[in-house]
């Protein structure tokens, strides 16, 4: 039979089918009949016109049918449910290494704590701030130690204690992206906290009361920042550790798992900070009845993260698919010349910065050491008087998320070391440089972007672009006018695909500036939109990477090796220095990587250079037979 004979046939038929699939409700039987009927017309379509479009569209065609037909797939049992009695006990025995380094860590914490509390009475107004430590000494001379958690109604104490619980815990788990110590180093923090709090009440003769009143809500809260640490810990674990995979599949794999794990203990969070605002405030009620609500919290968490996953893998659980469910390693690959929105480039950006992570991350490491070392030896006058860099706070990232923000400006200019601006113009030009080369080399290996040739002159030019570019970056931050802040979403884009096409060497400095204002302009909405996505993913972390862990491991390291009050201010700030260069130069090259995507997708975009390509790879034979295989 003829191609056009078996369509003019069966094509009725298939008008039905479609038909029939556009209804909301048709039944299983109508699909079934449907996907009989159209799986046999595949086959025969496979077998007598396997290169004509007929296949493709009945393959389409029964692609749909079998999509509808699962839309009526029941399961057993409700997936919430299978995911508190299956999944998740699974996916915490898998990661019972990354647990228990997390509480040895946490318990190693407080045991610092206490030791520094008891090595130095001044160490607990440091971690805990004199305002709450005199609060806390004025209740116990009034006779009610715990009487901080009276003090507000139990609905608002509720709901700010739950909230902040949640933050906690989250930036807990998402330092784990920082190669596994970011979760450990908040792990310390809270640690730390817990047991100076804990000696604080020993050293007052209220031990008992404490415990029995902070570990009503904490037995749960606590554990929970626990196992937050241990998903930040198991999502690391694919960067530090990728195995056979590649570390982008590897994170992939890791990250899914410690996401699981995170939302899986969110309701204990809502469940701790209820208690603290209802129950923890009656400390009248009898210590044996405290005793033993503490100990069945204690007992769940236990039973529920520690027994029941090894209950359940000795009966079989099923094993991990999370890497089943990957597309395959030879399956994936960066797309340079194709039309992508604000967000695919974003996703992208990300996904390079981590296969080039290891690299860059080591030339930043050097770099911003570099930086540290040279104002330190070149300040005329110690680091603590030149530079103002502000605490962290959660409550002020939400409230005001300029506040530490504000800081940046200082890393470039001080009109009494004029060098600072210059020295920071080469370091950029280097980061740059090198970030261009790297992302270059990716898209002409794997996104089929052609070689430019290069010359003396070209390379003189694009240096002298890249040098340019970075001036004007610099003297941006620089400026430290309020103003800055909200231009940067805006200007800074246009800098970075300047930037881009200038060390890709198509076109000279001017002609470049013409190219970049072109694609900036004609696409100004895709261009804002990314900017946006990576300006807010970069102030939250820029916020958060200098969190109190820094400065409770410089207070521990200071007050345990007995350093001078000069000392120890030189070391906090040569730290948070190097800290906040490392940091803003991560964020940046985030920023170059994603403006270096849009760069090919908004030529793509503007010339169609893959489309162009692709017609001219088409042969004569193709032309007359039509589709050649199906993709």
């Amino acid at each position: 039979m003829k191609e056009t004979q078996f369509i003019k046939q069966n094509k009725e038929k298939w008008h039905s089918f479609e038909l029939i699939l556009e209804q909301e409700f048709a039944t299983p039987e109508q699909l079934k009949d449907v996907y009989i009927q159209v799986t046999d017309d595949l086959s025969y379509a496979r077998t007598f016109y396997p290169n004509r479009s007929v296949r493709v569209y009945l393959n389409s065609l029964s692609k749909n049918v079998y999509n509808r037909i699962n839309t009526y797939k029941k399961t057993k049992k409700s997936k919430i449910i299978s995911f508190w009695t299956d999944d998740l006990p699974r996916l915490v025995y898998e990661s019972r290494s990354a647990f228990r380094l997390s509480f040895f860590v946490f318990v190693g914490a407080m045991l610092i704590g206490a030791f520094s509390s008891a090595m130095d009475p001044e160490f607990v107004r440091t971690i805990l701030g004199d305002f709450y430590v005199d609060m806390t000494l004025d209740n116990i001379k009034d006779g009610d130690p715990m009487r901080v958690y009276k003090d507000s109604k139990e609905l608002g104490m509720s709901i700010g204690i739950t909230f902040n619980n949640l933050m906690v815990a989250f930036l807990t788990f998402l330092m784990g992206i920082f190669y596994l110590i970011g979760s450990i180093g908040v792990l310390v923090s809270n640690g730390v906290m817990v047991g100076s709090f804990q000696y604080f009440f020993y050293e007052q003769g209220f031990l008992l009361e404490s415990f029995l009143t902070i570990w009503m809500h904490g037995a749960l809260e606590i554990s929970a920042i626990v196992i937050a640490g241990a998903a930040g810990i198991t999502m690391g674990q694919g960067l530090v550790f990728p195995g056979t995979y590649s570390r982008i599949k590897a994170f992939q794999i890791s990250a899914k798992r410690g996401l699981k794990i995170m939302v899986g203990i969110t309701p204990i969070f809502i469940l701790a900070g209820f208690i603290e605002g209802y129950l923890t405030r009656h400390t009248e009620m009898p210590n044996i009845l405290r005793a033993i609500f503490i100990i069945a919290c204690f007992g769940f968490v236990f039973w529920y993260f520690l027994f029941y996953p090894r209950k359940k893998n000795k009966e079989g659980a099923k094993k991990n698919i999370d890497h089943l469910k990957l597309q395959p390693e030879n399956h994936y690959n960066f797309e340079f010349l194709k039309i992508k929105n604000s967000g695919q480039l974003f996703n992208e950006a990300f996904l390079m910065y981590v296969v080039l992570a290891g690299k860059i991350s080591l030339l930043i490491a050097v770099l911003s050491l570099l930086f540290t070392l040279v104002n330190t030896s070149l300040m005329k006058v110690s680091l603590y008087e030149i530079y103002n860099f502000k605490p962290t706070s959660v409550l002020n990232f939400f409230i005001d998320p300029l506040y530490k923000l504000e800081e940046i400006p200082q890393l470039f200019y001080n009109v009494n070391e004029p060098w600072l601006l210059p020295f920071n113009v080469v370091l950029f030009l280097i980061i740059s440089f090198f970030v261009c080369l790297l992302f270059e080399r990716k898209a002409i290996s794997i996104g089929g972007v052609d070689l430019v040739e290069s010359s003396v002159i070209k390379s003189v030019n694009i240096f002298a672009g890249l040098l340019v570019v970075c001036g004007l970056f610099i003297g941006l931050l620089a400026w430290g006018s309020g103003l800055l802040f909200i231009l940067i979403p805006f200007v800074f884009p246009f800098l970075f695909l300047w930037l881009y096409s200038i060390f890709r060497g198509e076109r000279n400095f001017i002609m470049a500036f013409g190219e970049a204002w072109q694609m900036y302009f004609s696409n100004f909405s895709k261009v804002i939109g990314l900017s946006f996505s990576l300006w807010v993913l970069g102030a939250f972390f820029y916020t958060f990477i200098q969190a109190s862990l820094f400065w409770f491991l410089i207070s521990m390291v200071g007050w345990n090796l007995e350093l001078s009050q000069k000392d120890l201010n030189a070391l906090v700030y040569a730290m948070l220095l190097f800290f906040a260069h490392f940091n803003f130069v991560l964020i940046f090259v985030l920023n170059l990587i994603g403006y270096s995507f849009a760069f090919y997708s908004l030529k793509e975009e503007s010339e169609g250079l893959s489309l162009e390509k692709s017609i001219n790879e088409i042969s004569f034979d193709n032309k007359i037979r039509g589709i050649v295989k199906e993709v």
